[in-house]
């Protein structure tokens, strides 16, 4: 918006604005324009733009951009002066339906809630764009602001950081780009490419951007040449037409750049030229066609006929390739005057002819809208929100293809698609009975790609069933989201089944779980919850019958063992507890003393570890391995209290140590651990304690030791043998 735009009065700003809609809309409330106008100009009166103009020039400029090139209607040009109120003002969505009706609060809350909303993976970004999507099947006119909105931003990015240029140019070109080309906004569509391009490549954009200049004269010469001899045959035909011609967008012309490794000068097909008719007739395009083919000779393989099978978001246009002057490529698109503004406004144009009850267009419109009604309805099904973001996000980006049935009904599917795609397009049970397919009457796999124009037929079966594997290869959201809602249901199906199994096994035992009791059970087996410990149960993976008497034969066998049958090695305070009543009194200062000591919790230290006493108030020594950062702490105070202390020597000079293990479970891992330690190292075992689940094994070891070097060296050796793969000593 320009320096004088800026410096109009507030009144002047409206009228602007209103005769805009005068002259774009069918019908116009100047009262709504006008409230909605002043209440946003004073809500945002204390607020500025990063390029330092009033933030008021922001919703102005994006209402200005519905009423002049989206031509959408007067409800969303309010829209657009609030379409910020509630993210940057106190004003909340309630006090906007009270002021300017549901329709328009609504509008202003679906805007807002689209603010970055693809910018994170989070189960909340992902519930929120669910509701977003929820809320455009209601009003498609929430995606058509926000375009709106987002067009004014990369048009003054300039003023941004460059770190947020870059955030935000890459935002615009992954979603809002190939969104737009999906709703048919062809012109945004190119504009937000360019934009993003220049400020993500910017060296790439000046180089194209400079050289396409540089060759304009030369350029829009030869176009005038080129369209002289059409326009000359098309008149004397008796059409009224505009013939105009216009240079590749710049990120089209890179994309060629890279796509076949050429610099700019050997791209050849930069031009396209654009025949619009004042006819209401279609087959007038096909008349045009013959008339240009006439005059330039056609690429074959560059002829597509939009108009008879027109795309998904109904855009419909003849594209041909010919070769002009100087063997130069030209693309020339054939349309009437509707398709091109449904082609450059997409849905927009959509919704203007159907508020304007023209019947022609109706049920086009309807087509049309119901198909992207029934993308988002998806998003309701979808279990998994953010997976339900990947696919949308995978199929902005897909071309389509026509395929047909053995019938010859036309289906329009993303390419790449499989016969599974093509399977769940026809019908859900279909998909999910898919047994095989023929293509162009040959039987072929399953996840083979569908070429344009073939002809597919599904064969089924009642017995066949989706499996895991065709999520892999599928490609549209619609195949993705019936194979896992089938799949997700066989699961809880198996699920409940091993719910019922188990609870027949526990009634038959008389046994009672509280629900903290079964989740222990369930986390010692290693599943994370009861659903994943039930499916493994109903799927044959968990024997549960033998799991539940193992469990009551080890509930008996503790209520029958004695006090002193209890394992003295079983964890770290149960060792610490018998190696240090088996050893004489400590040592302190060189001397036998029969003194009350007690063992620092801190550090925990056993015999043969390096030890220094504290002597304490009450409690008599504490003793402390030499390296806890408890003992650093006291020896900066009084080292007087410090006393030097040690393990006794002479009868029992073997002492106690413990050794934690695991590792994969094989036939003679034990039996190799324990010859390694008594036969090897010519150590006496005291006890072992080994246990294994699902192929892994872990243990404690109690050995007999006469210092901590030997500890190490069986501990060194134990790394050694196969499977063993963590040795440490057994501490706290």
């Amino acid at each position: 918006m320009s320096a004088t735009v800026q410096q109009e009065s507030p009144e002047l700003k409206l009228n602007r604005l209103l005769d805009s809609c005068h002259r774009n809309l069918k019908s116009v409330d100047d009262d709504l324009i006008r409230k909605a106008f002043q209440f946003s100009f004073a809500a945002h009166k204390d607020i500025t733009r990063a390029s330092g103009e009033p933030y008021f020039i922001h919703p102005l400029a994006v209402a200005t951009i519905l009423a002049e090139e989206l031509r959408l209607d007067d409800i969303s040009v309010a829209a657009a002066l609030l379409h910020d109120v509630i993210e940057d003002t106190e004003y909340e969505y309630e006090f906007l339906k009270k002021e300017f009706g549901q329709t328009v609060a609504n509008l202003v809350d679906g805007a807002t809630k689209i603010t970055d909303m693809f910018k994170s993976h989070e189960v909340t970004e992902a519930e929120s764009f669910r509701k977003l999507m929820l809320f455009m099947i209601k009003d498609i006119r929430v995606i058509l602001v926000k375009f709106a909105d987002r067009l004014h931003n990369m048009r003054t990015l300039n003023y941004l950081p460059q770190a947020k240029q870059i955030k935000i140019a890459t935002e615009t070109l992954d979603i809002y780009a190939p969104l737009a080309h999906r709703f048919g906004l062809w012109q945004i569509k190119w504009e937000f490419e360019d934009l993003s391009f220049k400020y993500l490549n910017p060296e790439s954009y000046e180089d194209i951007f400079r050289k396409v200049n540089t060759r304009r004269e030369e350029r829009e010469q030869y176009i005038q040449n080129f369209t002289d001899p059409i326009s000359k045959r098309l008149t004397e035909a008796g059409f009224k037409f505009e013939l105009s011609g216009r240079p590749k967008h710049f990120f089209s012309i890179y994309n060629k750049m890279v796509k076949r490794s050429k610099p700019f000068e050997e791209i050849y097909d930069l031009f396209a030229v654009r025949i619009i008719l004042d006819t209401t007739q279609a087959y007038d395009c096909f008349t045009v066609y013959g008339i240009v083919s006439d005059i330039y000779f056609p690429v074959p393989v560059r002829f597509k006929d939009y108009i008879s099978v027109p795309k998904h978001n109904g855009y419909q246009s003849i594209h041909t390739t010919v070769v002009g002057q100087d063997g130069k490529l030209v693309e020339v698109q054939i349309r009437t005057r509707k398709m091109h503004e449904i082609a450059e406004k997409g849905v927009a144009a959509h919704w203007s002819y159907k508020e304007a009850g023209e019947s022609v267009v109706n049920k086009q419109s309807d087509e049309w809208i119901s198909w992207v009604r029934e993308i988002f309805e998806q998003a309701d099904n979808a279990d998994n929100p953010n997976q339900f973001i990947e696919d949308f996000k995978l199929n902005l980006f897909q071309d389509e293809i026509f395929v047909f049935t053995p019938k010859g009904d036309l289906k329009i599917l993303p390419k790449g698609s499989t016969p599974v795609d093509f399977a769940y397009e026809i019908h859900t049970n279909v998909g999910n009975h898919c047994i095989g397919a023929k293509i162009n009457g040959k039987i072929v796999p399953l996840n083979t790609r569908i070429e344009n124009g073939n002809q597919v037929e599904i064969i089924t079966s009642k017995n066949q069933k989706p499996n895991q594997d065709w999520e892999k290869f599928v490609v549209t959201h619609k195949a993705k989201s019936k194979i896992r809602a089938f799949l997700n249901e066989e699961k809880r199906k198996v699920t409940e089944l091993g719910r019922e199994m188990w609870d027949k096994k526990v009634r038959k035992l008389k046994l009672k779980f509280t629900d903290l009791e079964l989740n222990k059970l369930i986390q010692d087996m290693k599943y994370s919850n009861q659903n994943s410990f039930f499916y493994a149960v109903g799927f044959g993976i968990v024997n549960h019958e033998e799991f539940l008497d193992r469990y009551v034969a080890r509930q008996i066998a503790k209520k029958d063992q004695k006090p002193d049958e209890k394992p003295e090695f079983g964890t770290f305070e149960e060792f610490v507890k018998t190696s240090r009543s088996s050893q004489k009194s400590l040592v302190v200062e060189g001397k036998s003393a029969n003194i009350q000591m007690n063992y620092a919790k801190c550090c925990n230290p056993v015999p043969g570890d390096d030890i220094i006493g504290y002597v304490t108030i009450g409690e008599g020594i504490k003793v402390h391995r030499r390296n806890c950062r408890n003992i650093a702490g006291y020896s900066t105070g009084d080292v007087t209290r410090l006393v030097e202390v040690d393990w006794p020597k002479g009868a029992h000079e073997d002492f106690m140590a413990g050794i934690r293990l695991s590792g994969e479970d094989r036939k003679g891992m034990v039996s190799d651990i324990t010859n390694v330690i008594s036969k090897t190292l010519n150590t006496n075992i005291r006890g072992l304690n080994f246990n294994t689940k699902d192929g892994i094994f872990d243990g404690s070891i109690i050995v007999y030791v006469n210092d901590v070097d030997h500890l190490v060296r069986i501990i060194d050796r134990i790394k050694r043998v196969e499977g063993v793969k963590s040795v440490a000593r057994l501490e706290e």
